[in-house]
This record gives structure tokens, C-alpha cells and sequence, in this order.
């Protein structure tokens, strides 16, 4: 892994160089910014969800969006990188100021070594980029969300400061490695202007990347570089005078989130989230900044942007946006989006199962529209936990796959965050694989670190033929494993075998999560400074290929709970995977919508056993012995009855 570190590095050298109110600034010079939520329009008649409006930016507020946080820069006397994306991350412009850095380094280790991403140089241009997606992928009509709540949630602790040693970690652990540059999922600037588009660098921890809005609908997100550090904020008990997040923030202005949906106002397990640090009443009056005549240049990013003029973004619901409604042969529930091609076909159409030739029984067409329609169901009853106001409902994506990690079909709410796209189809496969025949031997056969995992998790369970499809794993059983103290949070334990000793650790470098993607950020990072002229595939991971160029985690793993292997009988046949809300909503969306699904199909499916499933592991800990966990619902879950424990059993 030091190898490739090494070649980033030498690829890096090369690189050259009120709320809503659209026009209406309200922040600086002492203004709060932002202001309560519009009223939600109604939903149409015969439907539970609202259609967010079709709100987009134009060239010229991109312009200005750019300009605002140029002048916050000058204010400060930094020179900055500004980059500005729609809701899909179509990249609509990247401008460095004069004197602004080309480069940015992340941190190392705590202990001064290098894996994975850790100690890497990267181009300012795709940290900018990646902060700004970050903004505009984990914010919706009920919340925003920035890259400094992305920092607070995805932590060895939650929240995370010195003083919160000994709790458990991020809900959201592992997330930064999504929407990967080798996801088969995400979309290139070669595609056209379909989302979801990739990003350079996953999701970004670092702050100084927010949502925009216009009239309570998130249109973008811009993110921001100018301090040379693409890192994370290791303590939320203080307050950080940020310069790339000040410098954002004035970006902006007259696009703000409403501030009743900000992440301060959303809790998690009971802590409220982290927006911002730097207030609107911090940064200067930058009204009436002007694009023409800002100094500094529009700066092309091979991949992403052609650098020759400001773009419009697409009107995330169109088909331009490549996320759209469905129309009623794709799903009869008038409720469901899709994603699209950008000329009308649904890029994940409703299809049996590809492995006939390795499943007896692989899942048919319609066992999986049933067991996709039953998981939209109970996602449309469930009260949602990251979405203002409270008492309303869960929206996420839905995934499902086959055992070779084949998409069988893809199907979301209007307004779930567009991370969860990426990030649910990561989960149905992971787990998926790690409940497979086939997991120890592909991991075996992938190159670098990987097989050193396979040793680690066979002496750590005392099992020698663990990943050999003996348990079923769901996403929080792996996510137990994929944690640097296990249990959870227990300072003083030893690291979970499949993440990196606490000492080794941070955002950068999770585990086998990176370990597996390492090599195709670095082919991909030589493509965009120049360095080659061959992109990374699209195709995560350096697993041997089950059909013609792709393999079982084409997108990437994730350690996070919200998914669980379907099974017909006692026979694995692939995994269905939910994100975009609360970590228990979506382990009961994909537990409850799979058992749902199953009675209904009468095929035979089912959850896994529950005699194989991981919740049957236990593991010595000095004295104890402790028990990985499978799902955990949500105690009192629905909105339309007040059933308690609704897994309880099943």
C-alpha cells in the first residue's frame, strides 16, 4: 500500500494548476442567513411524498455563488479554490484565485505512518469538487447537511472529541467511500449531464463544502480549498475559525439552507449535528459580488469540467437530471423515482437474477418488483430521523442484487438524499458478498493488502473457514468487524479484523474498505493531473471479474448498517440495501421489506436462517464474550400505528 501512496504522490507533483432566495442576499455583514422552511407543497392526490420543485441554478448564479466567495477570500487574504456543482454533481465551475494552491495534502496516521489515502498530495481542484458534492449529495427539502457534519458522523467516536473516547462510532462510518471514481453506478462527464456524477475523492470530511437552495429545494452544493489541508475536524467541542468554510459559507449567500432543516437542528442518538462553525454574522457583506472582474481564472479538471465557461445545472427531477419519476411500467407505485439514462430507459430496469448458472433458483423479475414494492412500502410508513419537520416520512434509495452483485433493480422517493443511490447499492452488495461461498476465495485472489484480511478475520471469530458462507452477514454485522476497537467504541481493544489499529487509523484509511478501492484512486488521480491517459475503470476493486469486467463490489463495500442478504431457503441469492436515512430505519426497511416481500412471493425467499445469521458469532473479549449484531429496527417506527419491536421475531 506504500507503493501506491508513492505513485499519488508522484502523480499529484504534476498538477498544474434567506432561504432559497436565488438573487436575494441575506447573509454577511452581520445577517444570520437563511430562514425557515417554505411550507412542503402537498402531495399530489393518491400519493404520500412531495415532488421537490424544479429549481436549478443558472450560469450567471453560478458566477455569483463563485464571485461571493471570492470576495470572502480577498477579506481574509487567502487565495482559494471555489468549485460549484448541481444536485446531481454535474460540475458547473471550478475557478482558483490567483496564488491559490494546485495542490492540498490529507493528513497522516496518528502515528506518523501512511496508508490507503493517508499523506497523499491531491489536486486542490478535485478536494474543492468533492466538498462541494458533499454538500449537495447528503442534503434534501428536509435537511442540510454539510462536509463538516459529514466530519461529525462518519468518526471512530459519535460526536467525536477527546472526551468522547469510549463511545461508539460515526453513524455514518465509512461513507467518504462513496461515490467512488470507479463506481459502475455514478456517472462521468463523459456521459453527458445525467447524475449521480462520481467524485474525485469520495465524500469529503474536510469543511468547506455546503448545500445551495433555492426556495427550500437543493440545487447544488459549492465547496471550497484554500488552507492546503483536505482533513476532518477531530473535535466538536470547540469551534473552528475555519477559512475554507468561511470562505463557502459567503458563497452562499442568497442560496442558504433553510435554517430550520440545517444539521444543528437534526439529532442523532440523541446529540444534534454540526452545520457550520463559522456564523453568517462572521463573514463580510458580500452582496452585489460580481463574476466579471473576480480575479483568478476558470480551471479545467480532466474528468470533470471543461473550463472554458459557467454551466447551468439540471433541474434534479428532469430527465436531463438522469433522477426521475417512474412511469407506470417501470413502477406502479406513483411515489417511485428512477434513475435514467437521460433518454427516457430506466439505467436499472426491474430483471431476474444474472447467475443462473452458479444459484439453482436465482430470484425472478417479479420476485424482485415484489420485494422492491414491499421495502418502498414500509420505507413510506417509517418516521423519519434525519429529516425536518418531525413526523415526517423516511426516504432513501432501495437496492437489490443478485449474488454476482448484478443490479436487479433500483427504485427511491422524490426527495431522498442522492448519496443514498451509490451508497444502497453499495450495502446490498457487501452484503451480499461477505454471506457468500465465494468471499474468502475473491478476497484471496485480489492483489496488495486485501488477502491479509481472510487471515485476520479467521484467527480474530477462531473460525478457519470464516467468509465461506457459513453466516449470513448483514452490513451492521460487518460493520462490527469494520470497526478500529471492537466492541464498538472500547478504548483499550483491540481492532476489529477487518479495520486498521486505532493507531493506523482515520477517515483515510478505514480498513479493508479502502485497502480494496487504493489502486483504482490512484489510476484515477494519474488521470486527471495528466500523468495517464487511462482513467480507472468502471469497476471498484481488484477482484477476479464474475461476468465480462465487473466484479461483486463494482462500487465499493460499506461498513454501515442498512442491508442484509436475501436468501431463498437456506441458499444465498442476493442482498438488498437501503440509505439515505436514519442507520435503524434503514435496517428495517431492507429486514421488514424483504420479509414482507418474501410472504408475499410465495417463492420460498426469506431472510437469512436464523441459525446462520451473524448475530449467532461471538467473540472471546478478554473475559466476555460478545455477540456481532444483525439488524436493529427502530422500537416505535411507523407513523400510521404505533406497533412496537415490528422485527421482533421475524
Amino acid at each position: 500500500m506504500r507503493k501506491g501512496g508513492t505513485f499519488w504522490v508522484a502523480a499529484s507533483a504534476l498538477v498544474l494548476a434567506s432561504c432559497g432566495g436565488g438573487g436575494s442576499s441575506s447573509g454577511g455583514g452581520g445577517a444570520t442567513g437563511g430562514g425557515p422552511a417554505p411550507t412542503p407543497t402537498p402531495p399530489p392526490a393518491g400519493q404520500v411524498f412531495s415532488v421537490p420543485a424544479a429549481e436549478s441554478l443558472t450560469s450567471a448564479e453560478v458566477g455569483t455563488i463563485i464571485a461571493q466567495a471570492a470576495a470572502e477570500a480577498r477579506a481574509r487574504g487567502v487565495a482559494a479554490t471555489i468549485a460549484v456543482t448541481d444536485r446531481v454533481g454535474n460540475v458547473l465551475g471550478v475557478f482558483a484565485m490567483p496564488g491559490a494552491a494546485p495542490t492540498a495534502r490529507i493528513p497522516s496516521a496518528p502515528d506518523g505512518s501512511n496508508q490507503d489515502a493517508q499523506g497523499l498530495t491531491i489536486p486542490s481542484a478535485g478536494a474543492a469538487i468533492a466538498k462541494a458534492i458533499t454538500g449537495a449529495y447528503l442534503s434534501s427539502g428536509g435537511n442540510a447537511f454539510s462536509s463538516r457534519t459529514a466530519s461529525f458522523i462518519v468518526q471512530e467516536h459519535f460526536p467525536p472529541a477527546p472526551t468522547t473516547a469510549g463511545l461508539e462510532s460515526g453513524p455514518l462510518f465509512g461513507v467518504q467511500f462513496s461515490q467512488l471514481p470507479c463506481s459502475d453506478l455514478a456517472a462521468r462527464a463523459s456521459d453527458g449531464f445525467i447524475g449521480p456524477k462520481r467524485s474525485p475523492l469520495g465524500l469529503a470530511a474536510d469543511p468547506g463544502g455546503f448545500p445551495l437552495y433555492q426556495n427550500g429545494v437543493v440545487v447544488g452544493g459549492i465547496g471550497v480549498i484554500a488552507d492546503g489541508s483536505y482533513s476532518f475536524d477531530p473535535n466538536v467541542l470547540d469551534r473552528d475559525p475555519d477559512v475554507d468554510e468561511a470562505i463557502a459559507l459567503a458563497g452562499t449567500v442568497g442560496f442558504e439552507a433553510p435554517i430550520s432543516i440545517r444539521a444543528d437542528r437534526i439529532t442523532a442518538d440523541g446529540t444534534s449535528l454540526r452545520y457550520t462553525d463559522v456564523e453568517y454574522s462572521q463573514i463580510s457583506n458580500v452582496a452585489g459580488a460580481s463574476f466579471t472582474g473576480t480575479a483568478g481564472a476558470l480551471v479545467p479538471v480532466t474528468g470533470y469540467y471543461m473550463g472554458t465557461a459557467l454551466l447551468a445545472g439540471a433541474a434534479y427531477g428532469s430527465e436531463a437530471s438522469g433522477v426521475r419519476a417512474s412511469t407506470a411500467a417501470e413502477f406502479a407505485n406513483r411515489d417511485a423515482f428512477v434513475l435514467s439514462n437521460g433518454a427516457g430507459a430506466s439505467r436499472f430496469p426491474v430483471r431476474g437474477g444474472t447467475d443462473a448458472g452458479d444459484v439453482a433458483s436465482p430470484l425472478t423479475a417479479a420476485e424482485a418488483r415484489v420485494i422492491l414494492d414491499e421495502a418502498f412500502t414500509v420505507m413510506s410508513r417509517a418516521r423519519a430521523q434525519i429529516r425536518q419537520p418531525l413526523d415526517s416520512r423516511a426516504q432513501v434509495t432501495i437496492s437489490l442484487v443478485d449474488t454476482r452483485g448484478q443490479v436487479l433493480g433500483l427504485v427511491r422517493s422524490p426527495d431522498a438524499p442522492i448519496f443514498g443511490i451509490d451508497v444502497s447499492l453499495q450495502k446490498a452488495r457487501t452484503a451480499n458478498f461477505f454471506s457468500g461461498a465465494f468471499a474468502a476465495n475473491e478476497l484471496l485472489a485480489a492483489g496488495g493488502e486485501v488477502p491479509q484480511f481472510v487471515a485476520r478475520t479467521r484467527a480474530f471469530l477462531g473460525d478457519p473457514t470464516a467468509l465461506t458462507g457459513g453466516f449470513a452477514f448483514s452490513d451492521r454485522a460487518g460493520g462490527n468487524l469494520s470497526r478500529p476497537y471492537f466492541p464498538d467504541g472500547e478504548v483499550g481493544q483491540p481492532n476489529g479484523p477487518l479495520s486498521r489499529p486505532i493507531a493506523r487509523f482515520n477517515p483515510f484509511s478505514t480498513g479493508l474498505q479502502s485497502a480494496l478501492i487504493v489502486g483504482n484512486l490512484a489510476q484515477h488521480l494519474a488521470f486527471v493531473t495528466g500523468a495517464s491517459a487511462q482513467d480507472t475503470p468502471r469497476s471498484c476493486t481488484s477482484l477476479p471479474q464474475v461476468t465480462a469486467g465487473a466484479t461483486r463490489l463494482d462500487n465499493g463495500i460499506q461498513i454501515f448498517p442498512g442491508a442484509v442478504p436475501v436468501y431463498r431457503g437456506n441458499v444465498l441469492v442476493g442482498g438488498i440495501g437501503v440509505s439515505g436515512d436514519g442507520i435503524d430505519q434503514d435496517d428495517m426497511i431492507s429486514f421488514l421489506g424483504l420479509n414482507n416481500g418474501a410472504l408475499r412471493a410465495s417463492g420460498g425467499l426469506n431472510n437469512a436462517p436464523n441459525a446462520i445469521r451473524a448475530d449467532r458469532i461471538v467473540v472471546a473479549v478478554g473475559s466476555r464474550q460478545v455477540r456481532l449484531r444483525y439488524v436493529n429496527c427502530p422500537f416505535a417506527p411507523f407513523l400510521d400505528t404505533a406497533a412496537q419491536n415490528v422485527c421482533e421475531g421475524l
